[in-house]
């Protein structure tokens, strides 16, 4: 069976330019590196997923150079930069990072996403139950608005419940929620709480990668936040980043 599992966030307009996004970019690397240095290592630049391409350092100056070279159209500031990265390492899921920053557009949406793929490594793998933990860190590095961790099973079955689209804040087996959203969600739900930087709250309903949630337990658990209105849309065109 094949492994397939994200880890993603969204926001709205922010600001930032190469040598911010770079940084994000570059405390992201090292921050997962921390997590699991034997799949979130050797970085190469998105391509033909050749092993022997050359790769990259996860510095700044280097992702700030990567990021350069990788957006060279017009309008920048506007539509943002778009930049993403892969790995694969012996005995480990092969991992992609892609991120869409920096924009001010009222109707792009900004994005960070984390997808792990295998044929050999299942979902007992430890970086795999560690993936709310990773939500927590790609949303204090982005400061995002929302984000989840699903498997394709999952976000299709909450996709059809409620008639979603792609960038729709929604929860999978974990979700983040900024402040604004943290202030409203419902206390109760068979998860483990976690507060973050920036006022936000992850929502973890693997406590802590102990259990694999049922389909119906997050269809309840999204349920109670839509009727919270934990989980509404950010109304567009957008006049704020997060919620």
């Amino acid at each position: 069976m094949l492994l397939y599992v994200v880890v993603n966030g969204s926001w709205g307009p922010r600001a930032e330019f190469v040598p911010g996004v770079a940084e994000r970019l570059s405390g992201t690397l090292r921050a997962l590196e921390e997590i699991d240095g034997s799949t979130f290592q050797r970085w190469h630049e998105a391509g033909n997923d050749i092993p022997s391409d050359p790769v990259v350092e996860p510095s700044v100056p280097a992702m700030a150079e990567y990021i350069e070279r990788k957006n060279t159209g017009p309008d920048l500031d506007v539509m943002g930069y778009t930049t993403s990265l892969w790995a694969r390492n012996p005995g480990a899921a092969y991992v992609s990072i892609a991120i869409h920053a920096g924009g001010t557009s009222r109707y792009a949406v900004s994005s960070v996403s984390l997808v792990f793929r295998s044929r050999e490594i299942d979902e007992t793998a430890e970086v795999i139950r560690r993936a709310p933990r990773i939500l927590r860190l790609l949303a204090e590095n982005w400061e995002i608005d929302a984000g989840q961790v699903y498997d394709k099973h999952q976000y299709r079955a909450v996709a059809e419940r409620w008639d979603l689209a792609n960038s729709d804040p929604r929860c999978g087996r974990a979700v983040y929620l900024s402040a604004g959203r943290a202030a409203l969600a419902p206390e109760g739900l068979p998860a483990m709480y976690v507060r973050t930087a920036h006022g936000g709250l992850v929502i973890d309903l693997t406590l802590g990668g102990a259990v694999s949630p049922a389909i119906e337990t997050i269809l309840e658990a999204n349920a109670r936040l839509r009727a919270a209105g934990a989980l509404d849309k950010l109304a567009t065109p957008f006049d704020r980043a997060t919620f």
